[in-house]
């Protein structure tokens, strides 16, 4: 209880205390907030990145605290910069026993190379994870599958820096090199297996059949999960139903695209935004999906990744098959792992944010012979 007088005070003269009781408080909070934010820095500050004409939207906005903040799996990278050739050195094709890719390296840069791919795909297992004998030093033999796999992603590799340039150089010379996928794993991770239909036949068929089913490929949304399947192994187009209104087409009709190839294409389209991390924004004019000469440049790039995880799933993995062994398969049909856009982006617009992972590496930039002295300036 307070005392007599200052009840007596009081009545006498009465005062609003919480004006300044509030005033007070917030300005100690927006102190407080002021010099949190210059210490801490601002969470919320980022950049926007312009992907179309000004005053249409089309940006893609990035905060600080995630687009400044390094891909994790930078750290683990292993590189070494090649050895010059020395004139009439040996070359591992002279040296070795059943080299049947890069046989015309020296036996150093060779060398170089096998050890790099260790680092980058086998970091525990070693050498002995391709090579049976290698305890022996036997690494002739051709036992291990992994061997026989290894052997055809090498030429992959070389295929993709070769011949798609144009996806994986499109803002600067970068290229892709085991670690692209693997990031120090056997097996990359965001591969996928056919999975479709995702309910039993005898509770629903058709439209259904792909569809309403949580799974890793809809992106857990009940979108079709088809979708890598039909666009990324399948070459089948990428597009929505009739624009028009009330046309004479039918569903049945060869080449006519139905509500679910809308979905499936959503479907798509919600993958590849995801594996990127950004938004529509970032490949199309959203007032005009369906129009391609109101496209950003990236929709050229995104296109030519689509073709090139075709070629890759149908003239590299696919084939793999048999060399698998069961465990290697996927878990409803016994298929081999393929690719998409995730197994390399893991959610950046570059993988590895752009790290320039051919430089040191020309081995893999060509099928041909490597050029050194190319390398050599880019360091």
């Amino acid at each position: 209880m307070l005392p007599k007088w200052f009840n007596d005070w009081n009545s006498k003269f009465p005062a609003d205390i919480y004006k300044p009781a509030i005033l007070t408080g917030t300005v100690g909070a927006v102190v407080f907030a002021v010099i949190a934010l210059n210490q801490l820095g601002q969470p919320f500050a980022g950049t926007s990145m312009q992907t179309g004409p000004r005053g249409t939207g089309m940006v893609v906005h990035e905060f600080d605290s995630e687009r400044l903040t390094p891909d994790p799996t930078i750290a683990a990278y292993y590189t070494e910069a090649p050895y010059p050739p020395a004139e009439g050195e040996e070359l591992a094709g002279e040296v070795y026993e059943n080299v049947e890719v890069l046989g015309d390296l020296t036996v150093g840069n060779f060398s170089r190379l096998m050890l790099a791919m260790t680092q980058w795909v086998a970091p525990e297992q070693g050498c002995a994870y391709c090579h049976a004998g290698a305890d022996e030093g036997n690494f002739a033999s051709d036992d291990l599958y992994t061997k026989v796999v290894s052997r055809r992603m090498i030429q992959m590799t070389q295929n993709i820096n070769e011949n798609w340039a144009g996806h994986v150089n499109a803002n600067a010379e970068v290229g892709v090199n085991c670690f692209t996928c693997h990031r120090g794993e056997n097996v990359p991770s965001d591969i996928w297996y056919r999975i479709t239909p995702v309910h039993e036949p005898e509770a629903v068929g058709g439209w259904a059949a792909v569809q309403n089913r949580v799974t890793v490929q809809s992106q857990y949304t009940s979108l079709p999960s088809d979708a890598l399947e039909t666009y990324l192994l399948g070459y089948n187009r990428i597009g929505v139903h009739n624009l028009e209104p009330h046309v004479a087409e039918r569903p049945h009709e060869d080449g006519v695209a139905t509500w679910q190839d809308t979905e499936r294409t959503y479907s798509l389209m919600n993958y590849v935004s995801n594996s990127l991390g950004v938004n529509c924004n970032f490949c199309h004019n959203s007032r005009a999906f369906y129009d391609p000469s109101q496209v950003t440049p990236q929709w050229a790039t995104e296109t030519l990744g689509i073709a090139m995880v075709q070629e890759i799933n149908n003239d590299y993995l696919v084939p793999l098959q048999d060399v698998y062994p069961e465990h290697r398969l996927g878990p409803v049909y016994a298929d081999a792992p393929k690719a998409a856009c995730k197994t390399c982006h893991k959610g950046y617009v570059q993988p590895l944010q752009g790290t320039n992972v051919i430089a040191d590496w020309p081995e893999l930039a060509t099928s041909g012979a490597p050029v050194y002295e190319d390398a050599a300036a880019s360091n």
